[in-house]
């Protein structure tokens, strides 16, 4: 089992962007991706997610052995990938807990939950994450802070369990508490039998989530792969 990106090129409109990216992760690991402004890294998460902007002309995307390279976004998302976009979208009318039952119900159709039965798993969800009961009845992104959009984010994976879970720029914006709150939440999510690819572009965020694996990003290919000790490297070096 794994995700695997291998070759991938991928364009905006005339514009190629990603120029060959390749890379391997398995359940139980975590992979921190990290670049200056520009190099394509929240391309690359959009487009393993299979949004619509984005256009692939070489390479694959394969989920457990299945090539998804052209499925569309729901078909990967069933397959177990879960993006959490780096600006979430404000939908007024719309409850959390509405919004986070109709997708549970959607990603498990052999143990679809009613209101009443979802309403526990969620209240037991927020109460791991210290998310006050009255957050599932708000309407979705709207007027959330950062950190309260970045916690929502958190909910969701705790909820829906993807198995490869894309997180873009999850700790952007964030004070030292709410950070705390969502680098305890990846690490709780991460076990065995999941994976996060987490995007930043800064170092403060590992204080709580350690990667198996650092790779860096540039003029959308990946121009070197470590361990941890990478991204010492950067925050003492920067990235050139």
């Amino acid at each position: 089992m794994s995700l695997l990106i291998h070759n991938l090129h991928a364009s905006s409109g005339e514009k190629e962007i990603l120029k060959g990216v390749s890379f391997e992760i398995k359940p139980g690991e975590v992979h921190v991706i990290m670049g200056p402004n520009g190099s394509g890294k929240s391309t690359l998460v959009n487009t393993i997610m299979g949004h619509p902007a984005y256009s692939i002309s070489k390479g694959t995307i394969t989920i457990d052995g299945v090539d998804m390279t052209t499925q569309d976004a729901t078909s990967r998302s069933r397959a177990g990938l879960f993006l959490s976009m780096q600006h979430a979208p404000e939908i007024p009318g719309l409850t959390m807990q509405s919004f986070l039952r109709a997708s549970y119900n959607a990603l498990h159709p052999n143990d679809q939950k009613n209101p009443l039965e979802f309403h526990g798993l969620l209240q037991n969800a927020m109460k791991e994450l210290g998310v006050a009961p009255e957050f599932a009845t708000r309407h979705l992104n709207k007027g959330f802070s950062g950190g309260e959009k970045k916690r929502g984010e958190i909910l969701q994976l705790l909820l829906l369990k993807p198995t490869y879970a894309l997180l873009d720029e999850t700790d952007s914006g964030l004070d030292v508490d709410a950070l705390k709150v969502v680098g305890e939440g990846i690490t709780q999510f991460k076990k065995q039998d999941t994976a996060v690819v987490l995007i930043t572009h800064y170092t403060r965020i590992l204080q709580y989530v350690t990667p198996d694996v650092v790779h860096i990003m540039k003029d959308g290919v990946i121009i070197k792969t470590g361990g941890p000790e990478l991204a010492k490297e950067i925050e003492d070096k920067g990235f050139n």
